[in-house]
């Protein structure tokens, strides 16, 4: 059972899809997420691409951040977003979104993001793609912090060195099948 670990709305479980649709974060690798930044979130202006059942930007908000975009294709995924969201009293803090995580990058309006979660299906080989398009479209704070869950450190930029070299990895770790990078984008790629 998942469920929001602290904050304003801790102990809270959540609801997530059935089925094998979609692969939610498991509970250690939140846990270790968010002891990376455990510091940092207050405030955060947060977006969660490819967000399933909406547990990390739900956690960012009950943690204190101020609000949240939540981005998922799947009508089913965004009823269970809104029904979180619902369940924790963060709802007024969610935008939450029906479109395509890719699509949204393309067409968002210029908002400045602090914490970003990508975490799309591993098949999609959809990490470097998303990051070059928040990069492009100006969607970063210089001190933003992107986290990318990903089957291997390797699909994070897969082999693009030009990619790599506009962002500092502050952190690598591996927990079981899923392997997370905690980037922040060098200040110079930025303008």
């Amino acid at each position: 059972m998942m469920r929001i670990i602290t904050g304003s709305a801790k102990g809270i479980p959540l609801a997530t899809l059935p089925g094998e649709t979609t692969r939610p974060t498991a509970e250690r690798v939140k846990e270790a997420v968010f002891s990376m930044i455990q510091f940092e979130v207050e405030g955060m202006t947060v977006l969660d691409l490819f967000a399933g059942s909406g547990q990390m930007a739900l956690e960012a908000l009950s943690r204190g951040a101020r609000r949240a975009t939540l981005c998922d294709s799947s009508r089913e995924a965004i009823s269970i977003i809104q029904k979180n969201a619902e369940k924790t009293k963060l709802a007024p803090l969610c935008e939450i979104r029906n479109i395509d995580a890719l699509t949204f990058l393309k067409t968002a309006p210029k908002e400045k993001y602090d914490l970003v979660f990508l975490d799309p299906p591993y098949r999609l080989s959809a990490i470097p793609v998303a990051l070059r398009l928040l990069l492009s479209g100006g969607l970063l704070r210089q001190t933003a912090r992107i986290f990318c869950e990903s089957a291997s450190f390797e699909d994070v930029f897969a082999g693009d060195e030009n990619l790599a070299g506009r962002f500092d990895c502050l952190r690598q770790n591996r927990y079981g099948a899923a392997h997370i990078t905690l980037l922040t984008p060098k200040g110079e790629c930025l303008s």
